[in-house]
């Protein structure tokens, strides 16, 4: 059973006032308090969720328009992932907690070695193929993930998690760069600037404001960004001309889905990291909210999971997986409630089925993003490095675990050519990072842990805090 947490409720109930006993979970808070805590998890959660079609984008060189409707749909199946998530089908989907579903940054390498191997044009159906095909996985694999979770302790989701961080790192680089490593101004010290007093604008917030404005330090950060950005022409505002204020995404704008071996290998080996971590977020934040999280409610959640991964490809949608720092948010405010958090789904559908506010999104500069992507991505390194600090790094066979894998997934990042001479399905599984850190983890795992061994692993599969 887990424990309550601590809130300014004297228990985990409360009495409605014609009624019996209501769960803080499924308190309906009044709309003065609802929207409010609804704005925190937004805040939260937005920089996280358009950061995948961002990069996506500008890795197959979408124009404006592609863009934006990339971001858009991002942004809608966010918010029907997230209301399936609270609200549920009884007995099907939705764990029925207050738990944010969106696209997870941990599958952006994967995909970004697919588009590397797939020809302009190709290369956004053959990501969505191999999308799709991890939907399925989830789906088949879910009711029976239980078992599996013994093969993902800290130690494996600890490495991933920091590889997710260190491996993406290079995107926010070349965004302060300019973006565009064709140009002749690449690098130039005006887009160098820029990005650093965006970093810094940032870290002013964090370290001066209190309450919300700290915690949307990272929107405030590209707003003041661009505003500075205006006067030196840097900014480009044409886009808001030319998209539609309302439109529904249309179904494979970017073409029928191609199914690549290789690819569906990367990608799924991802989705058992995102699941892992889902679970994590399910038991966690049961524990917050003094709900019991057993096994068919963990089912229910990773089955939503799957069909927001399944079906979100259809209207340009990515991985779909837990947002852990919505959790925390939950944690912080106290607010236990699903309908907040139902609320701010609610909002990010509305978002996505107007494309202006995508392509005001898109109007950022890429410096902008740079220096509030450094923020980003390295806070994602640093809760891998969390994860590990509770792994048992006192043992040297887990220490020698930990090096190996992280030093196998970096070898794309330091040595991008490394695997050039293989076989092109080798370099789509080993061209990344994560997967390729994934996969030795994994195997390290099995090999300390597991054969010639009694119980299995040594270390729980899962830390819920």
């Amino acid at each position: 059973m887990a424990t309550p947490a601590q809130g300014p409720a004297e228990g985990p109930c409360s009495t409605a006032p014609d009624g019996p006993e209501v769960h803080p979970v499924d308190q309906k808070l009044h709309p003065s308090r609802l929207v409010p805590a609804a704005l925190q998890h937004i805040a939260a959660m937005y920089a996280g969720v358009v950061t995948p079609p961002l990069i996506i984008g500008q890795a197959v060189r979408l124009d404006t328009a592609g863009q934006t409707r990339l971001i858009a749909a991002s942004l809608l199946i966010a918010g029907v992932a997230t209301l399936l998530q609270t609200l549920g089908v009884k007995g099907f989907v939705g764990n029925r907690l207050p738990f944010v579903n969106a696209a997870s940054s941990a599958g952006i390498a994967p995909m970004l070695a697919i588009a590397e191997t797939n020809a302009t044009g190709e290369q956004l159906p053959a990501i969505y193929g191999a999308v799709m095909v991890a939907g399925v996985f989830c789906l088949a694999i879910g009711p029976f993930f239980g078992k599996l979770l013994r093969f993902f302790p800290p130690l494996v989701t600890g490495v991933v998690i920091t590889l997710i961080g260190v491996t993406l790192m290079p995107v926010p680089v070349a965004w302060a760069q300019g973006g565009d490593k064709t140009a002749t101004d690449f690098g130039s010290m005006k887009y160098l600037a820029l990005a650093a007093f965006t970093l810094v604008v940032i870290l002013l917030i964090q370290r001066f404001g209190r309450g919300f404005v700290r915690q949307v330090a990272l929107l405030l950060g590209l707003l003041i960004g661009t505003l500075a950005a205006i006067p030196f022409g840097m900014a480009d505002f044409g886009a808001l001309g030319s998209a539609p204020v309302a439109a529904l995404p249309t179904p494979f704008a970017f073409g029928a889905p191609e199914f690549q071996p290789a690819a569906i290998i990367s990608l799924c080996l991802v989705t058992l990291v995102l699941m892992t971590e889902s679970s994590a977020g399910m038991l966690a934040i049961g524990e917050i909210c003094g709900r019991e999280t057993d096994g068919r409610t963990i089912t229910r959640g990773l089955r939503t999971d799957g069909l927001a991964t399944l079906l979100g490809p259809v209207f340009g949608g990515f991985p779909t997986s837990a947002f852990a720092q919505n959790v925390g948010v939950v944690s912080l405010t106290k607010v236990r409630s699903r309908y907040v958090v139902a609320a701010a789904g609610g909002a990010l559908l509305v978002l996505g089925v107007f494309p202006v506010l995508g392509a005001v999104v898109s109007t950022v500069p890429m410096p902008v993003l740079g220096g509030a992507g450094i923020v980003l991505f390295g806070s994602i390194a640093v809760s891998g490095i969390r994860t590990l600090s509770e792994a048992g790094l006192d043992d040297s066979s887990n220490i020698i675990l930990v090096a190996v894998s992280l030093g196998a997934g970096i070898i794309p990042l330091a040595a991008p050519t490394f695997y050039a001479d293989f076989p092109a399905w080798a370099q789509t599984v080993l061209g990344s990072g994560i997967s390729a850190g994934a996969l030795v983890a994994v195997a390290l795992n099995l090999f300390f842990h597991h054969l010639g061994t009694r119980g299995g692993a040594s270390a729980p599969a899962l830390k819920s805090s």
